[in-house]
């Protein structure tokens, strides 16, 4: 039996041999300044967000993390639509889930045209492996790790934190988890497929032209959706101790055909699992493109309230407003928002959830976090566990890029900003107007009980990959404001 005196070395080794790996391997050269013009605005922008990002030096902290686990085949969605014969519609159409290549035709035209990220079930198993069969003769697909919770694992992992992993995997994917992930779940033979149809800035299809690269997911996973491995991590969280437990692949769920009252009973469980975690411990809820009202109103109600920290995107936000201001999704917004409109639905998120009465594992709402293409937004209440508010935007930042051009190192011939050179606080007429400083390009302030921190997003312009952005952007946003 190992001594609470050897564990502690043990794991304190562990921290240090992670900090060294992240020091050695994830260190990014200083750029080249370029002689004027545009390239040195890129470069001044640069620059800042590398020294607001290296104010903070990262810990091993624990993390704890579910759910999901598959295989991602990532192909590009026209060649793949080109080989099958699918047509661009006469008319895009929203579908809850998929039967028939016509629905499936519909249902990318829709989120296509507004550049908008989604994933959608395909009912129909014939349909879907004659999806991922073709996929795999193409070239250019690649397959690797998916699932919201084991993404955020391996890029937690690879910056240095000891990560709990509730996810299920072949051994073909579980051998490709850093050391420092600890997976709790059965071993299955054979991983779950989701296949990610991706599409670049200005590509057309028929009429409809995409205003921003993006993707749909689409799978037949029938396992991800009841959250098997929610009972193996709720065993082990106690003795794993994290810093912080995050929560996300519950979009899985989302028009699945669950047998009555099969999806409510797990978000119970669930529910239960988030009530009985410690305060020490900080929650992460991140958000996922979800089209069933009911099933927002659930995770309303059993997720949210016990969660300190939500993380979205541009069109999650919106949608979140939705059901909290009427009730109902919103399936689309704008691929670029406004700095202002983006603030302003933060704060009245913020607003709704703080005052969450803490009884019965409930939480106020302590931190947003909203990643768009052109920046990053954080809120986090004065006097709270977030710490770091301006390192992880930028971190969180920066990851953006590495993540979509899949480059440690940002390469400004490969970038371009499309934030204005200044944004208003807000949409209200007395809103103050803050011009971003290219060699601080954070800007921070406060308000009320809460600071707000945004910074622009060096967008990379030789797009490798979408999917998995979301998930990788809000671990490097999380990493540095935990113990």
């Amino acid at each position: 039996m190992i001594s609470l005196r050897t564990g502690t070395l043990i794991s304190l080794l562990v921290a240090m041999l992670a900090y060294l790996y992240v020091q050695k391997y994830h260190k990014e050269p200083k750029p080249q300044q370029p002689a004027d013009g545009e390239q040195n605005r890129l470069y001044q922008v640069l620059s800042g967000l590398l020294r607001a990002e290296k104010k903070v030096a990262l810990v091993g902290s624990r993390v704890a993390l579910g759910f999901g686990g598959c295989q991602d085949i990532l192909v590009e969605a026209m060649p793949l639509f080109n080989k099958l014969n699918i047509q661009p519609p006469t008319t895009p159409k929203h579908h809850d889930s998929v039967e028939t290549e016509e629905e499936l035709s519909q249902l990318l035209a829709y989120f296509f045209k507004h550049g908008a990220a989604a994933e959608r079930y395909i009912s129909n198993d014939t349909l879907f492996k004659e999806l991922t069969d073709t996929s795999k003769t193409l070239p250019g697909h690649r397959l690797f790790l998916g699932g919201n919770a084991p993404v955020m694992a391996r890029r937690l992992a690879n910056m240095g934190a000891e990560v709990l992993l509730g996810a299920r995997f072949a051994k073909d994917l579980i051998n490709t988890m850093p050391d420092n992930v600890k997976i709790v779940g059965e071993v299955l033979e054979e991983n779950d497929i989701h296949l990610l149809l991706e599409y670049k800035t200005g590509e057309h299809w028929g009429e409809y032209r995409a205003p921003r690269a993006n993707r749909l997911i689409v799978h037949s996973d029938n396992s991800n959706p009841y959250l098997e491995t929610l009972e193996a991590l709720e065993k082990e969280l106690p003795n794993f101790d994290p810093s912080i437990l995050v929560i996300g692949g519950l979009q899985m769920m989302d028009n699945f055909p669950f047998k009555e009252g099969e999806r409510l009973e797990r978000l119970h469980k669930l529910k239960n699992m988030l009530m009985k975690t410690p305060k020490k411990t900080s929650i992460h809820f991140e958000m996922a493109s979800f089209s069933d009202e009911i099933l927002m109103q659930e995770i309303l109600d059993n997720v949210v309230p016990y969660s300190d920290s939500l993380g979205m995107n541009e069109q999650e936000l919106p949608n979140l407003v939705s059901m909290l201001t009427t009730g109902n999704v919103s399936l689309v917004a704008d691929a670029y928002p406004r700095v202002a409109s983006t603030l302003d639905e933060m704060r009245l998120i913020y607003k709704k959830l703080k005052n969450t009465e803490e009884i019965g594992g409930k939480r106020k709402l302590t931190r947003l976090h909203v990643h768009t293409l052109a920046y990053q937004a954080i809120l986090t209440t004065k006097g709270s566990a977030w710490r770091n508010t301006m390192a992880a935007a930028a971190k969180a930042s920066l990851t953006a890029y590495r993540h979509v051009c899949d480059s440690k190192v940002v390469d400004l011939m490969k970038a371009r900003l499309i934030m204005d050179e200044s944004f208003s606080t807000s949409t209200m007429s007395t809103a103050q107007r803050i011009a971003m400083q290219e060699d601080r390009p954070v800007s921070c302030w406060e308000e009320d009980d809460y600071q707000i921190c945004i910074a622009p997003v060096l967008v990379c312009t030789n797009v490798k990959q979408t999917a998995g952005g979301g998930d990788n952007i809000s671990s490097a946003g999380l990493i540095v404001q935990v113990e």
